[in-house]
């Protein structure tokens, strides 16, 4: 805002932020495009300010992850890092390839700095962020008034979700299929990731329809607390562990309900060899994108003596529209690609149990 004009735009607190004073924060604002700006502009230009990080998603990245990645850091450590300068606040262009008013939240950390030292941080939507960068250019001494209510509760105890198909003949070696439960609350999170929880229901019906019996063990996991830790996924482990759970296969899903396209995976060479001979199968229906890399954060943390993961690769063009916003509601999920998705993950997890791994 300036003197003579006023105008409202949409921002949404980041993870973990702490609230503004009660009557808010009101301070010039200082655009950069990356956390290394910081150390170019130094205390004297920024102590007193509001930060304003403006660095978009690359839209010429087909692979959107990849895009989300090399932005993330200036929505996950940008308050941290711009508190050590003496900013006041910190607002977050939103990741998000589409221009809308959507602002996106998602995790952030202070990391080791003092608590007396945080500041708060927003999301600011991408059509918010472009008309700020303009108004900026247009008078480098505009104030910006934000204010935020954000609380910090206590812990309180959830749970991992579990059910399973006992193995007809390897009871003993398990094979999990799972997404997450929790989902941030400017939404029901639909996509992010009510999607992968449905999918993986879904798999284990599509055993029962079909009268299959598997082999192995297999187990639906729908994780708690993805977003905030990943303490199910972390948790779910521990007691693998404590119980000595033999683990051959892992499969998750948390990159929305669009058309599948293929699957993510870590393994040894001769298991992606594997996987790699079943990719005809999977051709007729272009869901045959069988690439290395990772899979999902909640069966990161799984380990077994020998183990293959799997990540559900959708097409990901459509899936930062959504991500942490509060249009990420059930009317943007399509049935029929959400089925798509679990049919694919049902046939790689009966390739798996019909021939074990390497």
């Amino acid at each position: 805002m300036d003197n003579k004009t006023k105008t409202i735009v949409p921002i949404c607190a980041l993870g973990g932020s702490i609230a503004t004073p009660k009557n808010g924060i009101t301070a010039e604002v200082i655009e950069v495009q990356s956390i290394k700006e910081l150390e170019t502009l130094g205390i004297a230009k920024i102590k007193g300010k509001i930060v304003f990080y403006n660095r978009p998603m690359e839209p010429e990245n087909i692979e959107t992850f990849v895009s989300y990645g090399r932005c993330g850091d200036q929505r996950r450590s940008g308050a941290r890092e711009a508190a050590k300068y003496g900013a006041v606040a910190t607002i977050v262009r939103s990741l998000n390839l589409r221009q809308d008013d959507f602002p996106h939240t998602g995790a952030q950390s202070y990391g080791d700095l003092p608590k007396e030292q945080y500041i708060p941080t927003a999301a600011i939507s991408t059509n918010a962020a472009e008309l700020l960068s303009k108004k900026l250019k247009e008078n480098s001494k505009l104030k910006f008034y934000m204010k935020l209510s954000c609380q910090a509760f206590d812990d309180v105890l959830s749970y991992n979700v579990i059910g399973e198909i006992k193995g007809s003949e390897h009871p003993e070696k398990i094979m999990t299929v799972g997404g997450h439960l929790d989902s941030w609350d400017l939404a029901d999170g639909s996509h992010d990731d009510g999607a992968g929880v449905v999918q993986s229901m879904a798999v284990v019906e599509c055993f029962k329809k079909l009268n299959y019996k598997p082999k192995n063990t297999i187990r639906v996991v729908l994780f708690m607390n993805e977003e905030n830790g990943g303490r199910g996924g972390k948790k779910y482990e521990d007691v693998s562990r404590r119980n000595d759970e033999n683990h051959i296969f892992a499969l998750e899903s948390d990159a929305g309900g669009f058309s599948p396209r293929g699957f993510s995976f870590e393994c040894d060479e001769a298991n992606f060899q594997k996987v790699n001979s079943w990719k005809y199968l999977f051709e007729p229906y272009f869901i045959h994108n069988f690439v290395e890399g990772g899979t999902g954060s909640d069966i990161e943390p799984l380990t077994s003596n020998k183990i293959v993961k799997a990540g559900l690769k959708p097409d990901s063009q459509r899936y930062f529209d959504y991500h942490h916003a509060a249009n990420d509601t059930f009317d943007a999920v399509n049935k029929r690609e959400l089925e798509l998705g679990a049919a694919t993950m049902a046939s790689l997890e009966y390739l798996f149990d019909q021939y074990g791994i390497d």
